[in-house]
């Protein structure tokens, strides 16, 4: 009558974990999300929201680096960043203000500050401070609306989504990221742009969660990056760039140290909806973006999240 496996024998099975702290961790009980990538073998990583919605990441449980550290890390930019998490939306210049596209997947719950005008008719389409909802935006998208024609303040507080540059001077007028307020509109009207290209971002469906992180990294490049990480992961040694790139690299991407077990790989392609072959079993460029993205989508609203105690979750591991 002896029971064969022990509590202590069972362990978190590999793959990748999504939770909250269910309100615990700050006052006001706001639900501060958080993902865990668990190898067999390897060190972990994990992704967490703060109160004020800034994505981290650890690795090993160290002291908590911006997201966006280890994504310059893995080689983007900040463009390339924005681009991963964000939809971008045209601003058109016309001579009767901004147009900007009517997109009804994206408008539910928004609640206009002045009224949004239907760009081709000119009639009001929606009045300021009324409620979208799902069946008003698939109405006026059936009538036809196309094109809103935004006021310049409302469009206070939207992003550029890339940088805006004097291709003659080198000249940056705005950066990707960048908060569009009067002074930046007005030097961008002065170039004469007939198109911006802005962040899809509206507070309510997405949130400004990886742009603001962006904003608080004090790093802007992979070098830098690299080197904050090894700062962590090895402190009190004087870092070089060579022996940070190669830290980073054998952390997750070499085979000798990092192993997700067959096991782990499966249950994260099904989790992330990936298609990476089970052979591959260190982790790639794409599974850190999905995992960061689902965790983003779980703080938009989107999503489920895992239930820890699930014996499904769980493994044994025979002595």
């Amino acid at each position: 009558g002896t029971e064969r496996v022990i509590v202590s024998q069972m362990h978190r099975s590999p793959g990748v974990f999504f939770d909250h702290d269910r309100g615990k961790t700050h006052s006001s009980g706001k639900l501060l999300f958080a993902a865990r990538i668990i190898p067999y073998r390897g060190s972990w990583l994990d992704f967490e929201f703060d109160a004020k919605d800034i994505v981290y990441v650890r690795i090993d449980r160290r002291r908590k680096l911006p997201v966006t550290t280890l994504l310059y890390a893995l080689g983007l930019d900040d463009e390339e960043i924005l681009a991963t998490f964000y939809d971008r939306v045209v601003l058109k210049s016309t001579k009767d203000g901004w147009r900007m596209p009517f997109r009804p997947d994206r408008m539910r719950g928004i609640k206009p500050t002045s009224d949004l005008i239907d760009a081709k008719t000119g009639k009001v389409a929606i009045e300021a401070g009324r409620k979208v909802t799902a069946r008003l935006a698939k109405k006026l998208a059936d009538e036809g609306l196309k094109e809103l024609l935004v006021s310049e303040e409302d469009l206070h507080g939207r992003y550029l989504a890339q940088d805006i540059v004097n291709l003659e001077t080198g000249e940056i007028y705005g950066e990707a990221g960048e908060e569009l307020d009067a002074k930046l509109l007005a030097t961008l009207k002065d170039l004469g742009l007939k198109e911006i290209p802005i962040l899809d971002i509206d507070h309510v469906n997405v949130g400004a969660f990886i742009r603001n992180t962006l904003h608080v990294d004090k790093n802007s490049n992979t070098e830098e990056a690299l080197l904050d990480i090894y700062r962590v992961m090895r402190p009190g040694e004087p870092p070089t760039p060579e022996a940070a790139a190669t830290l980073f690299r054998g952390i997750f991407f070499d085979s000798e140290r990092y192993d997700l077990s067959a096991v782990g790989r499966v249950k994260m392609n099904m989790r992330l909806d990936l298609d990476a072959p089970d052979t591959m079993r260190t982790l790639r460029k794409e599974d850190i973006l999905a995992v960061i993205q689902t965790l983003v989508d779980l703080r938009d609203g989107k999503g489920e999240i895992d239930d820890i105690d699930h014996l499904g979750n769980r493994r044994v591991r025979s002595v």
